[in-house]
Formats: structure tokens, sequence, C-alpha cells
């Protein structure tokens, strides 16, 4: 009975078990069924988030995945995106070695300031070792620039949608006239409009249509268009067998009378572009000639050094940026003051040192400073060597000013315009509202009456010496931003100096400005004509004949001593 009534009860204990069991298989199953769901939705998310995964492959992938990508990526409507194929574009996009992740890195002294290209927050600054360019071909960067300048269309600025226009003009296809097709009907900026009946015009000049083609050349004579230009150009040329690529007269006149006038205009923005130049260089001439102007006319010194002088202004802009290689802009600006102690030191220490004991003796103080340029080159080429050393050009001085096509002018020219008629007025305050100024102006018109007068001549010309040779350390500083700085920077300078002083009239300011934009302007106007060393042959030349009329230039000193 016991052993009958043991049986069941373990018969039953395994029916339980065998009713539990299912449950928690059911159960287990139930669980890896969810964690198995959990995994697959966040993979699925991983892949669902298109940007992350075309950054991903756009650093990492091969160059036909690269070009998958930024196609992936220009479609995304991250706000990341059109920044990253710009910078990608521009050379601009890199991969950090050991975490590969994007970064738009730009210059920074030694090294780079990156910011994380997936959103934009700054990094600090790097190493170049530590990061690897992303590249990619001559034909994807060709797409680059049509998926950018499509992105661009939809900014809210108006100045975005036309530089995204204007980069169409020349790679329009069927695909994008009629994207601008329809942009055109929401466009209200002018300008954008007119950029977009520049394209329309050109793609019409192939129309089969003739009275669309000759509608489309009355349209583009209105236009400072390079590309329009060159299209019409196309229409008036003829094969190697001597015959006209168009056939059809009538629209071969129309394309010459529409680039007669294109090349009127084109003309005129040339010569605007010259004179910039010609003021430009008249700005260089006057930088470095108007400190000599100063020591040339007060002192009757003929300073053969003043190049080297100026040459000291230059490395001086250039141990600027090697001390603050992570601010450019700041270590520029700081080198001004910094060329101006530094040439006026040496320049006090020249006169106190040598010229002070030749004075009335101008041939001797001539072969004496020539003697010391030659000092302070090679003392220059011992401490930095003979080898040229590139200066950085601040970035809000580089690039150029586009105003059309047919005119662009150079920004680090026209703030150097700009410098020295700040300097020029700087130089005329101190000469009418300071004593150095009074006592400098004294001694120029009759040393011998300033000294009568209780003047001290002597720290007169050691202070006036100091002050032009502070002003062409200053030169120096202007110089270093358009040419490269070497030992043999000042000797490029030194007679065209001499030319501006003479010209202008010795000792005068307002002739030493008046003669170096005058020469600057000429020489560049010569240049397209006669060529760069013939045209200042002929400028010397002038300056001859000028001088043999008029000894003492445009604008005599006046003073009791002036004939004398």
């Amino acid at each position: 009975m016991k052993a009958d009534s043991f049986k069941w009860r373990m018969s039953l204990l395994a029916l339980l078990m065998l009713c539990v069991r299912p449950g928690i298989a059911l159960d287990e199953s139930t669980a890896e069924t969810a964690d198995s769901q959990e995994v697959s939705e966040q993979q699925a998310e991983t892949v669902l988030d298109p940007f992350a995964d075309a950054l991903a492959r756009l650093i990492s992938g091969s160059m036909k995945e690269r070009e998958q990508a930024s196609e992936q990526l220009s479609v995304t409507g991250h706000s990341e995106a059109l920044p990253i194929l710009e910078a990608l574009l521009d050379g601009r996009l890199y991969a950090l070695r050991d975490k590969q992740t994007a970064v738009i890195a730009t210059e920074s002294g030694q090294g780079y300031r990156i910011a994380e290209a997936s959103t934009g927050s700054d990094l600090g600054l790097v190493e170049r070792s530590d990061l690897s360019k992303v590249n990619i071909t001559n034909s994807l960067r060709t797409k680059l620039r049509k998926k950018i300048s499509l992105l661009q269309l939809q900014s809210d600025d108006a100045s975005v949608r036309l530089s995204a226009v204007n980069a169409m003009v020349k790679t329009a296809d069927a695909k994008t006239l009629e994207l601008l097709k329809e942009y055109e009907s929401t466009e209200s900026d002018e300008d954008v409009l007119s950029s977009m009946r520049l394209i329309f015009a050109l793609n019409d000049l192939q129309n089969s249509d003739k009275s669309v083609r000759l509608d489309a050349m009355d349209t583009l004579k209105e236009y400072n268009s390079l590309e329009a230009y060159n299209r019409l150009s196309v229409l008036v040329e003829k094969d190697s067998a001597g015959n006209f690529i168009e056939q059809d007269v009538e629209v071969r006149k129309k394309a010459q009378s529409a680039l007669k006038k294109i090349e009127a205009r084109l003309q005129f923005y040339n010569s605007v572009e010259t004179m910039f130049f010609g003021l430009s260089l008249g700005a260089v001439l006057v930088l470095a000639a108007i400190g000599l102007a100063i020591t040339f006319g007060v002192m009757g010194v003929i300073n053969m050094a003043h190049g080297e002088l100026m040459m000291l202004g230059a490395y001086t802009t250039y141990v600027m940026q090697q001390i603050m290689p992570n601010h450019i802009g700041l270590s520029v600006i700081l080198a001004i003051p910094a060329a101006f102690m530094i040439s006026a030191l040496v320049g006090v220490a020249i006169e106190r040192g040598i010229i002070r004991f030749l004075y009335g003796r101008p041939l001797e103080t001539l072969l004496a400073t020539f003697g010391i340029s030659l000092f302070l080159q090679q003392t220059v080429r011992s401490i930095f060597s003979p080898l040229n050393r590139s200066v950085t050009t601040p970035e809000w001085m580089s690039g150029s000013w586009q105003i059309n096509d047919f005119l662009s002018l150079t920004w680090n020219r026209f703030y150097i315009v700009l410098f020295c008629l700040l300097v020029f007025a700087a130089l005329l305050q101190i000469l009418k509202k300071t004593r150095l100024g009074l006592e400098v102006r004294a001694v120029a018109q009759n040393r011998n009456m300033a000294k009568a007068m209780g003047i001290p001549t002597a720290r007169v010309d050691a202070m006036t010496f100091g002050l032009g040779s502070g002003i062409a350390g200053v030169a120096g500083v202007a110089l270093s931003q358009i040419t490269n700085v070497g030992p043999n920077l000042g000797q490029s300078y030194i007679v065209d100096s001499f030319m501006v002083v003479v010209f202008g009239g010795v000792g005068n300011l307002w002739g030493t400005l008046v003669a170096g934009f005058s020469l600057g302007i000429a020489n560049k106007m010569l240049e397209p004509h006669a060529g760069a060393v013939l045209a200042k042959i002929l400028v010397l030349v002038f300056i001859i004949l000028f001088i043999q009329k008029r000894p003492r230039g445009l604008f005599p000193q006046k003073g009791r001593a002036a004939e004398a």
C-alpha cells in the first residue's frame, strides 16, 4: 500500500514538472526573442541614420563608396551636411587617426584647429600627424560642386543662393535647368534672378530656333560674364579650313555686335584693375620713400641702408609669427610697433655712431651707408640663413573681392593702400602737432637759424633719422605681405625710393605721396605694352628729363635756405 502511494506521488510530481517545464521553456524563448528584437531594433536605428552612415563611409570607405556617401549625405537634410561637403571639396575634411572621427580642420600656425564634422563643436588644436586627409578625385570634385550648389539654393541667405547659381553657369545640365526654373518662380532677389537668366540665355544659344538664339544674344551682351564672352566668341571663330563654325550670317553678325559691347566693358574693367595695381605699387613706393624723404630732406644724408631698414621690419614680422603661430592676424598687427621700434633704434645707432661725423659730405655718407647695408645683410644671413622666409598672410587679408567676372581686387593690396594712407596721416600729425615735428621743420628749412634759436640740432638729427628709419621698418611689415622676406629685400626698392623722393621734391611729404602713386600707376600702365623691365626704364628716363626741367621736383621745399 505504501509502495503504491509512493509511486502515485512520484507520478504526480513528474506530471507537474512536465506541465511547468514548457512554461519555463516558453518564458526563456520569449526572453530570447525579446533580446533579439531589441538588438535588431538597435541595428535598425543605426542603419536608419543615413547621416551617420554616410559620414562613416565618407572617411573610411573606398573612392567609389565616398561618391555614394556624398550623394547620400546631400539628401539627408542634416544641418551639417552642407559644411561637410564644402570641407570635402576644399580639402579640409580629415579623420582623426586614433578615433576615426570626421573633423573639419583649419590651418593654425604649425598645427590644425579642428571641429567635429557631425556637430560643428570645437575640438581644439592638434598636430598635423594626428589627422588623415580625406582625398577625392576630380570626378567627385565636379559632382560635389553641383551638389553643394543645389543645397545652397535652399538657403535663406540671398548671397549664398547667388553664389550657388553662379557656380552653375559652366556646368548647368538639363536637370539643373529644370530645377532652376522651379526656383525662379519663388526667387525674390534680383541678383539671383539675373544670374538665373544668364544661365537660361547661355542654354538658349544652343537652341535650334534661330529667333531664340538671337534673343539670347540680346540678353548676354548686357552681362559682365566671361562664360558669355567665350560662348559668343565661338560663334565668330573659324575652323582649321578657314570656314566659319557658325554658318548663319545673321547669327554671326549678332554675335559680333554683342562681343563688341562686352569687350568695351572688359577693357574698362581691365583699366580699373591696372589702376588698382598701380595704386598698390604706389603705396609700397610711398611707404618705402617717406622715411627717406625725412632723412634726406632734413639732414641731406644719402642713406643707402634704407632698404635694409625695411628688411629688418619684414624680418620682425616673420619673428612675430614664429612667436605667435596660432594668432597670425594679431602677430601682424603687433609687428607694426615692434618693427618701428627696432628699425628706429638701429637708425639712431647708425646716426650717432657714423652719420654725425659725415654731415656736409653727401658722397661719403653714401659710401658709409652702403657699407652699413652690406653689414646688415650679412648679419641677417648669419641669423636667419640666406634663404627666403615666407610670412603667412592673415585670413582677413587673404583672397580677393570679386566684383564681377571682369574685375577682382585682392584684399592684401587693398589693405596696403589703406595702411599707407594711415601711416602718411599719422606722420603728418607728428610733424604738425608735436614739438619734435616743429623742430624737424625748423631744421629742414634753415638749420643755422634753428641752431641759433636754441634748437638742439644734434638731438633733432638723431630723432629724425630714427623716425625715418622706423617708418622704413613699418614699410617692411607691408612688404612682407606681398613678397618673400629675404636678405636682399631692400635692394629692390632703394633706387625706386630715391626716384620718388627726387621726383616729388626733397623733404616734401605731399610731394612724396603724389610722386609715389604717380610712378606706381605709370609703371603699371606701361607694363602691358612695354613689359616690366622696359616700363621701369621709361619711367627712369622720364624722371631724368623732368629733373632737367625742374631740378627741385614737383613740390620744392620752401624756406629761407631753400635756394641755398
